[in-house]
C-alpha cells in the first residue's frame, strides 16, 4: 500500500514509517506469544481458548503487516491464520507436524520483520516451502518434508490477505462508519486512501457532514468489523470510530435523509439531533455519544464523556506505557546524583545544632526518606523478571532434544523473580550455553537412562530466587553428572597442574579453563571446548560469581549468583590510611580485630590468619595500592573476611567507617579499568571512594 499521504497544509507528506517501530514490538511481542502457546498446546485435548488465543496473534501480526504494505509477512500469517481457523473450528485436529509448521513460520516471520525494520537489507528469507507444507495441512494432507534445496521448491502465489469483494461464500455487507472528531482533515483521506491500496478490502463512499472533525462513510465490504478497525487504528484511535450495519441498498437513501434540512449555517448538533435514529447519538442536541441496542457496534467513546452507561461501554485504560530505555537510565542517573547530593547535605548538617536548626534539621530528615523511597521506585522501573529470560528456553530445548534424539521435560522456578534489565540482557547467553550443555552432556539418551534405571525422559530444571542483596540462578539436570577422573585426565593431557588430592569442588572448577572439554566428539551443539570459559568470564565481568556441584551418575548444578542491579549498591565503608573503599556487603562475611601474633607468615612473604580453627589468607590493601602513611604510630589492626568465587580472604584496614548505599560509576567509560576495583562512587564530601573487586582479590591471593 501507499506509505505516504498528504499532510494538512498540503506542502508534505505523512510518514507511516513514524508508526513502525511500534508495530515491529507489538509484533515481536505476539509472535513470542504465539510460540508459548504452541509450546504448551496439548495436542489430544487441545483447548478452544488457547487455539482462539494463537489465532489472535497471528491475525495481528497479519492485519499490521497488510497495512504497512509488509506483503511477504502478510502472505505468511495469513496462512498461518487459515490453518489456525480450521483448527479452532475443529475442522481439523492439531498435530506436531502443524506445531512445527507454526513454529518454523513465527521464526521466519521474525527475520522477514527483522529485514523489514533494518530497511530490506540483509538475506532474504525464502517462505515458498513454508507456505506450501501449510497448505497441504490445511488441506489435510500429510506433512511433507521440506527438501533440501529451497531453491527448488516453486515460488508460491501471494495470496491476498483480505477477501476479492464478490468472491464466493461471502456475504458483502453495507455499514455506515462515524470517525472523530479527528486531530487531522488528512486522517480520514488515509482511511480513504485503505481501501484504493488493498485489493479485495471493498468500496468506501464519504457521507456529508456537518462538521470538520466528524466524517460519516458509506462502506460496503466482506471484512469483518473487527479488521476493519484493526486497519483504521493505524491512522484513527479505535477510541473514535463507530461502524454501523445498515441495509444494502439503503446507503445512497441515508446520505440524502440524514442532510435533508441542514441550513447553510446549521446549529451545532442541530442536524445530529434532528436524526437521533441512527445509532450514534440520543436525547438532546450535543448530547453525547451512548451505548444503544440492535446492530450497532460500538466500540468506545470519546474520552471527555461521563457518564454511567458510556463507561460501561468504553474499552479499558491502557496499564502501560512504552518509554524508551534511555530516558528510563537517564532517570536512574538523575536519582543516583540527588542521592549523592542529599548524603552530601546530610553530612554537612551533623554538627548543626538541633534546638537551633530543628526545622532545617526535620527537613533533611524528610529529605532523606523520600531519596531513599523515590531511589526504590526508579529502581523498580528498571527490574524485569525472569520470565522474560526463561520463555526463550522451551523452544531452544525443544528443538535441541530432538536434533539429539532425547527426551527432556524443561521445569522453570522462581519466573517471577526481578532482575535489572541491565543483568537480563547480559545474562542470558551464559544461561543459553548452560542450558544447552545440560541437554547435549548432562542428559543421557533414552535408552542409557533405562540401563541406569532411570526415566527415559529427563529433566532439566531453570531456577531463581532472592538471596540477601543477590539473586541466585541455578541450571540443574538429572543427567550422568561430571566424571572426576576423567576431568582430571584430560587437565593432564592439557599440562595443567592437578593432584588426586584436589577436592571435588577445585576439579569441577577446571572446565572453566580455557579450551577445556571433555566431549568425545565435537558436535555443532558443544564440544569444541569454548564456551565455560567465557560463561565465568562473562558473569565475573557483572560482579557474580558460579558454582558448580556434581554426583556422577545423578547429575548436575551450576550455580550463578549476581547482584541485583549494577546502578545501586550496599556496600561497607572502610579506611586504610588517608584513603576510604567500599567493600560490596554481599561479600562481607565479617569483621574483627586482630592481634599482631595471630598472623602468621609463610613462603615468599605470604600471610595467613586462623579464624576459628581455618586458615585464610591476608591482603593488605596499603601494599596493594601503595597508599602513603602520615601516621606512622597507627598500624592496621581491623580484618575484615570477604568471599568470592566460594573461597575466603581476611582484608588488613585501619577502620570501619559504616555501611551506606552507593552509586556506582563505571570507571571503564569514565577513565580505564583499574586492577582489583569494579568502580567507584563519590560520597557525601564529594571525594571519590573506589569500590574493590573482592574476585579479583580472592584470585590474587591464590597466586
Amino acid at each position: 500500500m501507499s506509505e505516504t499521504h498528504q499532510d494538512s497544509g498540503g506542502n508534505g507528506d505523512f510518514d507511516l514509517t513514524q508508526f513502525y517501530q511500534i508495530f515491529f514490538e507489538e509484533a515481536g511481542e505476539n509472535l513470542d506469544l504465539m510460540e508459548q502457546m504452541l509450546l504448551n498446546l496439548n495436542l489430544e485435548t487441545a483447548d478452544d481458548e488457547v487455539l482462539n488465543g494463537i489465532f489472535r496473534c497471528a491475525h495481528s501480526v497479519k492485519g499490521g503487516a497488510a497495512t504497512f504494505g509488509f506483503a511477504d509477512v502478510a502472505e505468511l500469517t495469513h496462512q498461518m491464520e487459515s490453518l489456525l481457523d480450521k483448527l479452532r473450528r475443529h475442522e481439523l485436529h492439531p498435530n506436531s507436524a502443524m506445531v512445527d509448521v507454526l513454529l518454523e513460520s513465527a521464526d521466519a516471520s521474525r527475520s522477514l520483520l527483522a529485514r523489514h525494520q533494518a530497511g530490506g537489507e540483509g538475506e532474504v528469507t525464502p517462505t515458498g516451502d513454508l507456505v506450501r507444507r501449510i497448505s497441504e495441512l490445511a488441506a489435510g494432507k500429510i506433512s511433507v518434508v521440506a527438501p533440501a534445496t529451497p531453491a527448488s521448491v516453486p515460488r508460491a502465489e501471494v495470496v491476498k490477505v483480505l477477501p476479492v469483494a464478490g468472491a464466493a461464500g461471502k456475504l458483502t455487507r453495507s455499514l455506515e462508519i462515524r470517525i472523530g472528531p479527528l486531530e487531522r482533515p488528512e486522517q480520514a483521506e488515509a482511511v480513504q486512501e485503505l481501501f484504493r491500496d488493498i485489493p479485495g478490502l471493498g468500496e468506501i463512499a464519504s457521507l456529508p457532514s456537518d462538521t470538520k472533525s466528524t466524517r460519516f462513510f458509506a462502506v460496503e465490504t466482506e471484512t469483518s468489523d473487527e479488521d476493519l478497525l484493526d486497519l483504521f487504528a493505524f491512522h484513527v484511535s479505535r477510541d473514535y470510530i463507530q461502524i454501523k450495519s445498515i441495509e444494502v441498498n439503503a446507503a445512497t437513501e441515508l446520505a440524502a435523509e440524514r442532510f435533508a434540512s441542514i441550513s447553510d449555517d446549521p446549529l451545532p448538533g442541530a442536524p445530529l439531533a434532528a436524526f437521533p435514529g441512527f445509532g450514534f447519538f440520543d436525547g438532546a442536541p450535543g448530547a453525547p455519544p451512548v451505548a444503544v441496542t440492535g446492530d450497532v457496534k460500538v466500540v468506545s467513546k470519546a474520552p471527555s464523556v461521563k457518564s454511567p452507561a458510556v463507561n460501561a461501554a468504553a474499552q479499558p485504560e491502557a496499564a502501560t506505557i512504552r518509554v524508551a530505555i534511555s530516558k528510563v537510565d537517564q532517570l536512574i542517573n538523575l536519582v543516583g546524583e540527588l542521592v549523592i547530593t542529599q548524603a552530601m547535605l546530610a553530612q554537612n548538617s551533623r554538627a548543626l545544632d538541633p534546638a537551633v536548626y530543628q526545622q532545617l534539621l526535620s527537613g533533611l530528615a524528610d529529605l532523606d526518606r523520600n531519596t531513599r523511597d523515590l531511589q526504590e521506585s526508579v529502581m523498580s522501573i528498571r527490574m524485569i523478571p525472569m520470565s522474560i529470560v526463561f520463555s526463550r528456553f522451551p523452544r531452544m530445548l525443544r528443538d535441541l532434544a530432538s536434533k539429539l534424539g532425547k527426551k527432556v521435560d524443561f521445569v522453570t522456578q522462581g519466573e517471577a523473580t526481578e532482575l535489572d534489565k541491565g543483568l537480563v540482557e547480559k545474562i542470558t547467553d551464559p544461561l543459553t550455553h548452560l542450558v544447552r550443555n545440560s541437554c547435549d552432556h548432562g542428559v543421557e539418551s533414552p535408552a542409557e537412562r533405562l540401563a541406569a534405571g532411570k526415566s527415559e525422559t529427563g529433566t532439566i530444571t531453570l531456577s531463581a530466587s532472592h538471596q540477601g542483596g543477590s539473586i541466585v540462578i541455578e541450571v540443574r539436570d538429572d543427567g550422568k553428572g561430571m566424571s572426576r577422573q576423567r576431568i582430571l585426565t584430560k587437565a593432564r593431557e592439557r599440562g595443567l597442574d592437578v593432584s588426586d588430592q584436589m577436592s571435588d569442588q577445585e576439579v569441577w572448577q577446571l572446565i572453566f579453563a580455557p579450551g577445556f572439554s571433555t566431549a568425545e566428539v565435537v558436535t555443532d551443539v558443544s564440544g569444541r571446548g569454548v564456551g565455560m570459559d567465557v560463561v565465568k568470564k562473562n558473569i565475573a565481568a557483572l560482579n557474580g560469581t558460579v558454582e558448580i556441584d556434581s554426583a556422577e551418575g545423578y547429575g548436575m548444578k551450576v550455580s550463578v549468583r549476581l547482584p541485583l542491579t549494577l546502578a545501586i549498591m550496599d556496600g561497607m565503608s572502610v579506611g586504610v590510611g588517608g584513603e576510604v573503599y567500599i567493600l560490596p556487603l554481599s561479600s562481607v562475611v565479617e569483621s574483627f580485630q586482630v592481634k599482631a601474633d595471630a598472623v602468621s607468615t609463610v613462603g615468599q612473604g605470604s600471610q595467613l590468619v586462623k579464624v576459628r580453627d581455618e586458615y585464610m589468607p591476608v591482603i593488605e590493601l596499603e601494599k596493594i595500592f601503595q597508599i602513603p602513611r602520615f601516621d606512622f604510630e597507627k598500624s592496621c589492626d581491623i580484618m575484615v573476611v570477604v568471599e568470592a568465587d566460594g573461597s575466603r580472604v581476611a582484608l588488613l584496614v585501619d577502620e570501619l567507617l559504616g555501611q551506606q548505599q552507593v552509586v556506582v560509576k563505571n570507571l571503564e567509560s569514565n577513565y580505564r579499568k583499574v586492577p582489583n576495583v569494579s568502580g567507584a562512587t563519590i560520597l557525601g564530601d564529594g571525594k571519590v571512594a573506589l569500590i574493590l573487586d573482592t574476585g579479583a582479590l580472592v584470585r590474587r591471593s591464590r597466586h
